[in-house]
């Protein structure tokens, strides 16, 4: 039998078969031991194949796994030297962002946009609570922010899952399509994921007022049908995002807006930090390239253990 991953809980998975029967699964002992070097084997998305277990017909072994079209991968936070795959096979990755409640964290942002570059994920922006910043005094904030992605090539939706706004141009998106919501813990996930897809019901959770981080309310990564065909993925809030695999003098080819730069480089092994002639410096100064931006790079290139997450 074949079939989907559509839930992971660390122990058992729950599989969606071809034929649509659901099976609750576990993993065969060698698959677990073929040096995978993540902290789970198995992400949800994942398509793998399977035998019938036991005698009630809802029980499974998992026998093999397929190769991955994508996934989205990140440091463990516990495990330095091992890593945990958030999902794959992933036609859209909506990453939801907020300006404020909680603040916006650029270089989490580029960590992420980095990693699901380098594992050939696409990526849609959704900054989210747009109700919050309504007032011509905003403006300017929600202009760079913008710029800054938009100059790198991606799309930025402007959305209040409060208030439904923006959240057709979302579900349109969605159509016939497997798409994976992540984001920083509070920046209205499961909201949005209510909005879009109110048959999931995504359990909603309150900002911390004294620290501004938002309660984690799913624990674990989940995939549910669409009834206009496709799939959502769900998953827990995430605080930090480690990169894996990814050498310092590699960042830069995965950022689109800086790679482009560096072809006016004045030398080809540049790192855009010390050298003499740096098109990525130059635009900066020149306000071409944020500030904030290249400072996301910096940090991710000094590869600095406390930037481990």
């Amino acid at each position: 039998m074949r079939g989907v991953v559509t839930k992971s809980t660390g122990s058992w998975y729950e599989v969606e078969c071809d034929d649509g029967l659901s099976l609750r699964c576990r993993l065969r002992g060698r698959l677990r031991l073929e040096g995978v070097r993540t902290t789970n084997p198995l992400a949800v998305g994942d398509m793998v194949t399977l035998e019938p277990e036991g005698d009630d017909g809802n029980r499974g072994v998992i026998t093999s796994l397929e190769p991955r079209r994508n996934y989205i991968i990140r440091r463990s936070t516990n495990l330095s030297k091992e890593a945990h795959i958030i999902a794959a096979n992933i036609d859209t990755l909506f990453l939801v962002a907020t300006l404020d409640f909680p603040p916006v964290s650029l270089e989490f942002i580029d960590r992420f946009l980095v990693t699901a570059r380098v594992y050939r994920v696409p990526v849609v922006i959704v900054l989210n609570k747009m109700d919050l910043f309504e007032g011509e005094e905003f403006r300017p904030f929600v202009d760079n922010f913008r710029s800054i992605y938009e100059r790198a090539g991606y799309k930025v939706v402007e959305c209040s899952a409060h208030e439904g706004r923006g959240t057709d141009t979302v579900k349109e998106m969605m159509i016939g399509r497997v798409s994976l919501f992540s984001g920083n813990s509070g920046v209205g996930k499961s909201t949005l994921i209510n909005a879009v897809a109110p048959h999931v019901e995504a359990r909603v959770g309150d900002i911390s007022a004294a620290h501004f981080k938002g309660r984690h309310t799913t624990t674990f990564s989940e995939m549910f049908k669409l009834p206009e065909g496709g799939y959502i993925i769900d998953t827990p809030g995430i605080k930090g995002f480690g990169l894996i695999d990814i050498e310092p003098e590699e960042v830069a080819r995965y950022m689109p807006d800086l790679f482009e730069l560096s072809e006016g480089c004045r030398f080809y092994n540049c790192t855009h930090t010390h050298e003499p002639g740096c098109a990525v410096k130059a635009a900066v100064e020149s306000g071409e390239l944020s500030a904030e931006r290249y400072n996301s790079y910096l940090k991710m290139v000094e590869r600095d253990e406390k930037y481990r997450l």
